[in-house]
Parts: C-alpha cells; sequence; structure tokens
C-alpha cells in the first residue's frame, strides 16, 4: 500500500495555523501591562510547557495507534471515571469558551470597522453578532471536507496579511513604551499566553497523518510552535510599542477594559486606512479559520453524544450557546480567552498531562521536570480562578497601573 505520510514542514505550518487564531488578537492587550520583556519570558516558559504536554500527549497517541483516539477515554484510562468526566468538562469549556470568543471578537472587529456607518449601539452588535454567527456556522457545518478545500488559501493570505501588518505598525514602535512593565499584569496574561499556544486538539489527527513516527511529529511540532512563537512575538512588539499605555479610548488600558481584539485600536492609532483593510481581513481570516476547526471539533463531540441521526440537533447544540452568550455579552472576548487558557487548556491540556508523564515516569529527573511543569500549570489555573472569583482586585491594579504609567507618559 502507497504511504500517504506528511512531511514535516506540512504539518509544522497546520501546527502553526493552530497558534494564529484568537489568541494572537488577545496577546497586545493582556500583555501589555507586564511590558514586553517579561511577556517574553513568560512567552518562553509556558510555549516550552506546551510542547512538553503536547509530546505527553503525542507519546500516548503512538502507543495507542487508535484512529478514534480521544482525551477523555486517555484520562479515563489512567485516572478512572472521574478524570474521564473532567477531561470531558475541560474539553467543552475550551471549545466553547473558543467559539464564544470568536463570535465576540469577530463582532467588536467589524462594528468598529463599520462604526461611520452603523453606529455603535446594541442593535448593530446584536445585528452584526448574528450576521457573523450565520456566516462562520454554516462555513463549519459543511464539514471537514468542505472546510479543508479552503484552508490552505485562508492560511496563505494569513500570512500574507500578518507580514503587511507587522511591517507597516514597525514604523510607529516607539522603545521607550516597550520598556515599561508592571509585574502584577503577568498573572493576567497567561492564561491568553497558554491559549496562544494551544494546539493540542489535533495532535491525534497529526499522528495519525504522521503514521505514528514520534521522531517526525516532535519535529514537526517543535518547527511549528517555534514559528508561531515568532509570530506572536513580533505581534505582542507591535502592540506594546505602537499603542498608547493609558491615555485615549485607544490604549493598553483601555482595550484591556472594553475586551477588545487588538487590531481594532491599532487601527485607530496608525490612521492609514490599508493598515485597517488588512487588519480587519487578517483579523476576521483568523477567526473564521480557528471558529471552523473548534466547531468541527466540537460537532464530532456532539455527534457522539446525541447520536448520528440527529444533524439539526448537533448543529444547534453547537453553535447556539456560544451566540446567546455572545449576543448577552457583547464585550467577551478577552474574558472568554482568559478563561479557556487559564481554566480549560491549564486543565486539559496542562495538568492532566503531567500527571499521565509522572504515572509513567519514576527516576528522580523525571519527577523534577513533573514538579516544575505542574507547578506552571497549576499556578496559571489557580490565578485564573482567583480572578473569576474576585479574590485578585482587578481594578486596584487599574488603578495603580494608570498612575504609573502616567508617569511615564509625562517624562516621555
Amino acid at each position: 500500500m502507497e504511504s500517504k505520510k506528511k512531511g514535516v514542514g506540512v504539518i509544522a505550518l497546520l501546527v502553526t495555523g493552530n497558534l494564529i487564531g484568537a489568541g494572537i488578537l488577545a496577546l497586545p492587550m493582556q500583555t501589555g501591562g507586564a511590558g514586553l520583556f517579561y511577556s517574553f519570558l513568560a512567552m518562553v516558559v509556558f510555549a516550552g510547557a506546551m510542547y512538553f504536554s503536547a509530546m505527553v500527549l503525542a507519546r500516548e497517541a503512538v502507543a495507542r495507534k487508535e484512529d478514534n483516539f480521544n482525551y477523555p477515554s486517555l484520562y479515563g484510562s489512567y485516572l478512572g471515571a472521574g478524570g474521564k468526566w473532567l477531561a470531558t468538562a475541560a474539553n467543552l469549556l475550551i471549545l466553547y469558551g473558543l467559539l464564544t470568543a470568536y463570535l465576540g471578537g469577530g463582532t467588536a472587529i467589524i462594528v468598529s470597522a463599520l462604526a461611520d456607518s452603523l453606529g455603535t449601539g446594541t442593535a448593530t452588535t446584536m445585528g452584526v453578532t448574528l450576521g457573523l454567527f450565520l456566516v462562520l456556522s454554516a462555513f463549519t457545518a459543511m464539514g471537514s471536507g468542505f472546510v479543508a478545500r479552503y484552508n490552505q488559501w485562508l492560511m496563505l493570505f494569513l500570512g500574507i496579511s500578518f507580514v503587511a501588518m507587522v511591517v507597516m505598525g514597525a514604523g510607529k514602535v516607539e522603545l521607550a513604551k516597550m520598556a515599561f512593565h508592571d509585574l502584577r499584569f503577568l498573572p493576567v496574561a497567561i492564561p491568553v499566553i497558554l491559549t496562544s499556544f494551544h494546539f493540542h486538539n489535533i495532535i491525534p489527527t497529526i499522528c495519525r497523518d504522521m503514521e505514528w513516527d514520534l521522531a517526525a511529529i516532535s519535529r514537526a511540532m517543535l518547527m511549528g510552535m517555534v514559528i508561531g512563537f515568532v509570530v506572536n512575538t513580533l505581534w505582542v512588539g507591535v502592540g506594546i510599542g505602537t499603542l498608547p499605555l493609558t491615555v485615549g479610548s485607544d490604549s493598553i488600558l483601555s482595550g484591556f477594559r472594553q475586551g477588545l481584539p487588538a487590531t481594532v485600536p491599532l487601527g485607530h492609532i496608525l490612521e492609514n486606512p490599508l493598515f485597517n483593510g488588512v487588519a480587519v481581513a487578517f483579523s476576521l481570516t483568523a477567526i473564521c479559520t480557528s471558529y471552523a476547526a473548534t466547531g468541527i471539533g466540537l460537532m464530532a463531540f456532539n455527534r457522539d453524544l446525541l447520536g448520528n441521526g440527529r444533524r439539526l440537533g448537533v448543529v444547534a447544540a453547537t453553535f447556539v450557546p456560544p451566540l446567546l452568550i455572545a449576543i448577552f455579552f457583547p464585550a467577551i472576548f478577552l474574558k472568554a480567552i482568559g478563561v479557556v487558557g487559564g481554566v480549560g487548556i491549564a486543565l486539559l491540556f496542562g495538568v492532566l498531562p503531567v500527571m499521565i508523564y509522572l504515572l509513567n515516569n519514576k527516576t528522580l529527573g523525571a519527577r523534577i521536570l513533573a514538579l516544575l511543569m505542574g507547578t506552571l500549570f497549576v499556578g496559571a489555573l489557580l490565578v485564573d480562578l482567583a480572578n473569576d472569583i474576585g479574590w485578585i482586585n482587578t481594578e486596584a491594579i487599574l488603578k495603580d497601573f494608570q498612575e504609573k504609567a502616567v508617569r511615564q507618559e509625562l517624562r516621555q
């Protein structure tokens, strides 16, 4: 039988394509307060941790060689029924949370781009959300074969438009803005950093497409993550170096409070019609590809849950809940991304893989590595939960940040 094994380069680009989504749109807003240097360090650390967990899961997929390999069953085999249902809940949180974030972020981008002609009222926002939902959900509901037919062209456009945005935005970068930092904002940024290095849902597909060659799989995932890391770092640098810290409605502080994707305030600050057009096209394309990939995964889950014969029910169960949340909470983009990364991803693709690694490796070095990785993921989980519950006084941090940033801007 002729081998249909996909090459390292092809899979690496697939990984990179999965990294370029809602996470990259949120990064400058969430990392801006912490500053470029400390955000860069956090990205190095958590990108490494996410690669570690990806390798744990890839080894499990290769060892089993199952076409229907899924994470709830994997965790159930190691941790029992409790592990299986915990993984199921975390997976649902990730998938539904991402779909909600895509709708919220896409709505903010379209409303901002068409504000002069459509206005920015509640009716406009709801109408845009509904229209975006219909387009994205119809595209996704056509199935993986239909989506794959156009995905390579969408990914090519993403690469070209991203390079164009960075080139145009780099001319407005101010090094003094990159030097500002407030370490109290770093924990806030970690959930989004985790989301921006999340591609783990496609690991079973990667392993199958590369015919269970673990060495090739590890190279492809590393290459894809390195490319994604460079993309994320460039975008964070442009965002932090260009946007004001606190002054005006297009500042990092204002964007953080409004839950906006970075392309919205960047477009206002640069006042470049070409940048605005490219940024909107890039953002909506990234949201479209990510929405489709996430929606297809969630439809498959719901199909198993509801039965193959109930297609309308599967589509409704997949797409209606995110629509309702996005309509009633229109500024949910950054919040949804934070919950997805800080709770769902930190648990399903962080804490649980570390537990599997620890169960399979008994050496002292392995235990130390597991302790380090576990500390990172558990820390991210606890910080996000504390923030969601209200144990972290975010408003006090924002107030102190504003005072510190104003003094910094006055000295410039």
